[in-house]
């Protein structure tokens, strides 16, 4: 049974690279925001540690985001220029 259970990590998970594969990232987000701020805060007070964590989770996102729409961007503007060079 252990032994099953180890094997399944031999092969790495599949992810695209389509938009929707971008929610995969969303729990490791969770993850870091919650033990950074656990880290960081001095006593644990359940409302004031949820809202802090998701202003991290919430900050962490909103770059993701905006640093995917640039180096889109950027991706699209050199495709153009390339295809109006190449003729």
């Amino acid at each position: 049974m252990a032994t099953e259970l180890l094997l399944t990590f031999i092969t790495p998970e599949r992810i695209g690279v389509t938009p929707f594969s971008m929610f995969w990232a969303l729990p490791l987000i969770a993850s870091i925001s919650i033990v950074y701020k656990a880290t960081k805060v001095h006593s644990i007070r359940p409302l004031a540690f949820a809202r802090e964590t998701a202003g991290l989770f919430g900050s962490i996102v909103a770059f993701l985001l905006v640093a995917a729409m640039v180096l889109c961007a950027i991706a699209w503007l050199f495709n153009e220029k390339m295809s109006l060079l190449a003729g």
